[in-house]
């Protein structure tokens, strides 16, 4: 092979290396959620839709999955064209559901998921509890299965929320005053209290323990800053005899001096 035939080889070879480069990996599938709240109240009817693009970006056949902790749930599943337009729909009922997906012109897969909050079994304030409002997997042939993507969300009542209130309320009290110097023991025990109160769903014993965690911890505080005060005012009080002190015992002694000269 001579020596031009090797150089255009190579020039080909680089070129083909930029191109590869230059297009990239394709993207991969991910997932958006629109509507999923943080927290809700139970009872409360929650819908959010969740958005899957490039579904077949690396299976061309695949099972939709999709789960949730939501009461009367119903699911729907759209897939939409490249240019927006909704090519095939489908709908569920239960808490979980499964959708076969095969290669077509989907660009996106929208999943639709609405039903209510159900009651809570066990309320717990650190850590608050959280329930799925959806999860989504992939299901392949042969059991394999990977998350795409999950979303979880607080319930709460009347009730919890206002003793959970209460007692982030009392906790920046007590932080509050510690970082002054106060001693804030009693207002933690009586924290602590409340806490036990809201994990026995204890609502309204969890809020007045609360109030009184709040009260001790500001009344702490305010008592610290008061000696504090006092201590500056003995502070300023002692440096000003001592000025004046020596302002006199000086004057005393030019006296005496002038006296002498006489």
């Amino acid at each position: 092979m001579n020596s031009n035939h090797c150089s255009k080889l190579l020039a080909l070879l680089l070129a083909a290396t930029l191109v590869v480069s230059a297009v990239g990996p394709a993207a991969a599938m991910s997932a958006s959620a629109s509507g999923a709240p943080d927290e809700k109240q139970v009872g409360e009817d929650v819908e959010s839709t969740f958005t899957i693009t490039k579904p077949f970006s690396e299976y061309n056949t695949w099972t939709l999955n999709g789960e949730t902790e939501l009461d009367d749930v119903t699911w729907t599943v759209q897939l939409f064209d490249q240019s927006g337009s909704k090519i095939d729909q489908s709908s569920y009922d239960g808490q979980s559901f499964n959708h076969s997906l095969e290669q077509s012109d989907a660009f996106e897969v929208k999943v639709v998921v609405k039903g209510t909050v159900p009651e809570v079994e066990n309320f717990t304030y650190d850590p608050e509890q959280e329930l799925a409002l959806a999860e989504l997997n992939q299901l392949r042939d042969g059991g394999s299965s990977a998350s795409i993507d999950e979303w979880t969300f607080r319930p709460y009542t009347t009730e919890s929320q206002e003793a959970r209130d209460a007692i982030d309320s009392a906790r920046d009290a007590i932080d509050s005053a510690d970082g002054s110097g106060a001693d804030v023991s009693g207002a933690e025990d009586t924290l602590s209290n409340a806490v036990s109160a809201f994990d026995a769903e204890n609502f309204g014993n969890a809020v007045d323990l609360a109030d009184e965690a709040q009260t001790k911890a500001e009344n702490s505080q305010q008592s610290s800053q008061q000696t504090q005060m006092l201590l500056y005012g003995a502070a300023g009080l002692l440096a000003l005899v001592v000025v004046v002190g020596g302002a006199l015992w000086y004057r005393s002694n030019q006296q005496d001096d002038y006296d002498k000269l006489r």
